[in-house]
């Protein structure tokens, strides 16, 4: 691994690393006005959210890296003490990053980008129509960290209203799938955040999981299971007993399954079309050796971790170790 102290390279260079290691960071589209009523807009993904109650969100309008100005937004926000912030999803991102140019001060991003600027209930920054996710806010602090290029102005604000497009939810949350949300990466990088890049982790908040050292050690020595698999069996309060993998083992041999095959071609076929359970009652009804069948019943309880049944998994994977 290469060690890098930052005072020993150029600040371009750190920023490359920050960029690329450091993300993917989600995208502040941030519109503020200066006194006079000339409107800003700009991008600033060194951004995220601190706190609910109150609200805190903090952006970073850095100084500009070429030659350490300071920027439009930065400046109005020292003077109005006032922005909304943006979310930026994908069908917007090419204009977004229009809004990055470095025009002129007193020119208007809005007309630049052909982004639609809407009235806010509460600041006088205007909206951004084509977002969905729009938070109108006021300035807390803003900490200013150096004054070389690249330096840091972190803007602190509170939240004092959101406007959130009512197709967003679902069951109550704002989906991934539904918001289509990018975010920044390294030079030109970005990334979508929905659809095969978006999955769930159980998080054990209301829980205590056994922990990783809890865990069997066939279930750590085994070179099925990745340590993603790992943690996952070990966010669970109870390992299944001995009765309970018997009955379950006993229940899936008793089962009557439509279009049932009986091989190996089988039992990756089922693999391949997610269907743990088929697997599993075909790992059982072939006659392998003891090693062959441990194998399969592992590749079983790994996929049924990867599909979010863990006492499936974790009941194959105990029976599994039972006739090794």
């Amino acid at each position: 691994m290469k060690s890098i102290i930052p005072s020993e390279i150029s600040v371009p260079e750190v920023q490359r690393l920050l960029q690329g290691g450091v993300g993917p960071r989600p995208i502040a589209l941030v519109s503020t006005i200066s006194k006079s009523g000339v409107r800003n807009l700009s991008p600033f993904s060194f951004f995220n959210v601190f706190g609910a109650n109150p609200p805190i969100i903090a952006f970073s309008a850095s100084r500009r890296g070429k030659d350490a100005s300071l920027k439009d937004t930065y400046l109005n926000l020292v003077e109005t003490k006032e922005c909304v912030v943006n979310a930026v999803t994908y069908a917007m991102v090419e204009q977004v990053s229009l809004a990055s140019t470095e025009y002129e001060f007193g020119v208007d991003e809005f007309i630049k980008t052909g982004l639609t600027p809407i009235d806010s209930n509460l600041v006088k920054p205007k909206r951004v129509k084509e977002s969905p996710f729009q938070m109108e806010c006021k300035v807390l602090e803003i900490k200013s960290f150096g004054e070389g290029g690249a330096s840091a102005n972190i803007a602190i604000c509170e939240v004092l209203k959101f406007h959130v497009a009512e197709d967003l939810f679902l069951n109550g949350v704002i989906h991934p799938n539904r918001i289509d949300l990018v975010a920044r990466m390294s030079a030109d990088f970005y990334c979508r955040a929905s659809g095969n890049a978006i999955f769930e982790v159980e998080k054990p908040l209301k829980k205590k999981g056994i922990g990783y050292d809890q865990l069997p050690e066939f279930i750590k020595q085994s070179f099925v299971f990745s340590a993603n698999n790992l943690g996952k069996f070990a966010n669970v309060e109870k390992i299944p007993d001995e009765k309970e993998v018997d009955e379950f083992i006993q229940k899936i041999k008793s089962e009557t399954l439509s279009e049932y095959e009986i091989s190996e071609e089988a039992f990756y076929r089922y693999k391949r079309l997610g269907n743990f359970r088929y697997m599993l009652r075909c790992a059982l009804d072939l006659n392998l050796s003891d090693i062959q069948k441990k194998y399969l019943l592992e590749l079983t309880a790994k996929l049924a971790l990867e599909k979010n049944d863990t006492d499936f998994a974790w009941k194959t994977a105990l029976y599994a170790n039972k006739i090794s």
